[in-house]
């Protein structure tokens, strides 16, 4: 092999996610082939600071892309919050000789990530949240999964459900940012979908909807909630004191992060970490990796955060159509 490119370092941060480790192996793998010496970083910015940061091989992201979670551990950062951590952070990577951070995470990991690019760090971010809550892409690592995952979750609590004629409110992720409701709202034919963007806390109005469905002939019915409305066992109670209905909640909480990705989240992961070697390559500073219209593609990071997107009116209109009945 010729002389080294230069130094790239890879870690996660923030909530782990499926399909995490395809985008690490992809990052070492591509980053190797391409001349490049590449380090894993440890427990995200925490490790950084402490330096928890190890030279990375092919055989070291062998047999990993098919687990869920990070084998590079997350893990919170209060020191490097503070802009002194950022400068502590970006002095170790020039002491290491380590020119471009690649941090694959979230919103949050993001912000950190733009604020140590301040201090001289070339930073390339891949977004890795089961939420979708990233403005800039269409798609986030991790959410196909625990999209699958809770589809599964519901398809069993709406059996029982139907067995006992009752109502069931299921809490999934998504504490600013309602897809993954949306989404099994769909998948999973719920009657109701409870999500930040759109609810208006018109409890009497859910009420009112849930009766009169079961007046129309409803033996059961499924209230999916996202963790951003949240209260599900306290509104389990508050419907079932109303209409006399048995009413059970259930939260299906963390299990939403984890199991093995799919393959979408498998090839986006593996495809978007790829690409961020590429642009590396390219000579493209502090840039963002995501889909936009069927493609991968780069975007600055200031530009990223200037951007917005909101929940799919359209699809969100259609979930409610399908989940009323109205004969």
């Amino acid at each position: 092999m010729g002389e080294s490119k230069g130094k790239i370092a890879v870690l996660t941060s923030g909530g782990d996610a499926p399909g995490m480790n395809a985008a690490v192996r992809a990052v070492v793998r591509t980053g190797i082939a391409r001349g490049y010496e590449v380090y894993g970083v440890r427990r995200g910015y925490n490790g950084l600071l402490n330096k928890e940061i190890f030279k990375m091989t092919f055989h070291d992201v062998s047999e990993k892309l098919q687990h869920g979670g990070t084998f590079l551990f997350t893990a919170r950062s209060a020191e490097f919050n503070e802009d002194a951590g950022k400068q502590k952070a970006a002095k170790i990577c020039k002491e290491l000789g380590i020119e471009t951070l690649i941090v694959i995470g979230g919103d949050g990991s993001f912000k950190g990530a733009r604020d140590l690019s301040k201090y001289g760090v070339n930073i390339v971010g891949l977004p890795g949240t089961i939420d979708l809550d990233i403005d800039y892409t269409e798609y986030t690592i991790g959410f196909d999964t625990a999209v699958n995952t809770a589809m599964e979750a519901i398809d069993r609590i709406r059996e029982t459900s139907n067995s006992h004629e009752r109502v069931s409110v299921v809490e999934v992720m998504g504490r600013s940012a309602g897809y993954i409701a949306l989404w099994c709202g769909i998948a999973n034919g719920a009657e109701q979908i409870l999500i930040p963007e759109k609810f208006d806390n018109d409890y009497d109005k859910l009420i009112s909807i849930i009766k009169s469905n079961r007046e129309a002939g409803m033996t059961h019915q499924v209230v999916v909630n996202a963790e951003g409305i949240g209260h599900s066992y306290g509104l389990a109670k508050k419907i079932e004191e109303a209409t006399g209905i048995e009413t059970r909640a259930t939260i299906l909480g963390h299990m939403q992060r984890g199991g093995s990705p799919t393959a979408r989240d498998r090839v986006y992961a593996s495809v978007m970490g790829a690409y961020a070697i590429d642009v590396i390559e390219q000579g493209k500073k502090n840039r963002l990796i995501g889909y936009k219209d069927g493609k991968v593609y780069d975007v600055d990071v200031y530009e990223a955060f200037d951007m917005k997107k909101d929940i799919n009116a359209y699809e969100y209109e259609v979930a409610g159509i399908l989940g009323t009945r109205c004969e």
